[in-house]
């Protein structure tokens, strides 16, 4: 890459009719447009100064909303049509430390004879993408659909290792829901892994869409070679999709599942308190007749009058016992 770029500029290359690379100059870029030759320009840029997209909306022709929306970030996965290009978002996601997802947004402008890409925030390179497609000139040469193609690849494989390493997570917790003491630690880790999929899938749903529209229509700016490889992306986004809709089912099956093991459990012990309260209850009432002082109590004259109190105290709270036993409230 030439050195005098602007650091936000990640690359600026030509490709050929038969996909060789060339590096140029911003400045090259309507040069390069002018002849017919059958080449096409891809340049990459990171969190790109407003001055800088304005330029490259002079060399390109880019509509002006496009650029209005490439100037911010947090804008929705969506495809629109600007005459005779394509401005195209979508959501990118990066695994961080402590099970967090960190997400960016890659901007893409497609036209007959360029392709330009913006990312913003957390988003890995695409030189690997780039080094990849350079490596087949003969399907680079299909032109800047199937760099948009290798780029929108790369954004839906970056989501598969996060969903495989969040289905690992669901395991380890549902093994932590049937576990004999109730943890805190558990509802707020499944909660945390629900809330990471509810926003992996707002961004994986959107792409749908677009990778749907590229595969059917747009005639004009995606080469019919190229749909085949769009619809590959399609299925990998749909799986993508449905691995994410399952998981939070279960998430929300596996929290109804605490909340009523929780429940389950609470309710043993108000039983064992209850039989436990009325183990008690028994001497206490009986007890409690002696204590009022009555001159006529049973027993009360008697020479083994106390002991046969105690013998009958014992043997009820033994009957009860049994019993609160025999039906597991004890």
């Amino acid at each position: 890459m030439d050195p005098s770029l602007p650091v936000c500029v990640v690359n600026c290359v030509a490709y050929g009719a038969d996909g060789t690379r060339r590096d140029i100059t911003l400045d090259e870029i309507s040069d390069v447009l002018a002849r017919d030759d059958g080449s096409f320009v891809w340049v990459g840029l990171y969190e790109p100064a407003d001055e800088l997209l304005d330029k490259l909306q002079e060399e390109f022709g880019l509509h002006d909303l496009a650029i209005e929306d490439a100037q911010h970030a947090h804008q929705r996965p969506k495809i629109e049509a600007y005459g005779d290009s394509l401005f195209v978002i979508a959501h990118t996601a990066q695994a961080a430390a402590g099970g967090k997802i960190e997400f960016g947004e890659t901007h893409a402008f497609l036209g007959k004879r360029y392709l330009v890409t913006v990312r913003h925030g957390a988003s890995a390179s695409y030189a690997p993408v780039r080094a990849q497609v350079e490596r087949e000139p003969e399907l680079l040469a299909l032109g800047p659909s199937y760099g948009l193609y290798a780029v929108l690849d790369s954004i839906v494989d970056n989501y598969l290792p996060i969903v495989d390493a969040f289905h690992e997570e669901l395991v380890e917790l549902e093994k932590d829901l049937f576990a004999d003491e109730f943890r805190r630690e558990t509802i707020m880790a499944l909660y945390d892994l629900k809330r990471e999929l509810t926003r992996l899938r707002l961004a994986v749903a959107p792409l749908q869409d677009i990778l749907a529209q590229l595969t059917r229509v747009h005639g004009n700016l995606v080469a019919d070679e190229v749909r085949p490889y769009f619809r590959d992306v399609l299925d990998h986004a749909l799986r993508v999709n449905e691995s994410t809709d399952t998981m939070r089912e279960m998430l929300t099956a596996a929290m109804g599942m605490n909340l009523s093991l929780v429940t389950i459990n609470q309710g043993e012990i108000v039983k064992k308190l209850a039989g436990w309260a009325a183990l008690l209850a028994a001497p206490t009432l009986i007890t409690s007749w002696y204590g009022m002082n009555f001159a006529n109590m049973p027993e009360l004259h008697t020479r083994h009058g106390y002991f046969v109190l105690i013998g009958v105290v014992a043997v009820v709270c033994g009957v009860l016992y049994r019993y609160l036993r025999k039906v597991r409230w004890l």
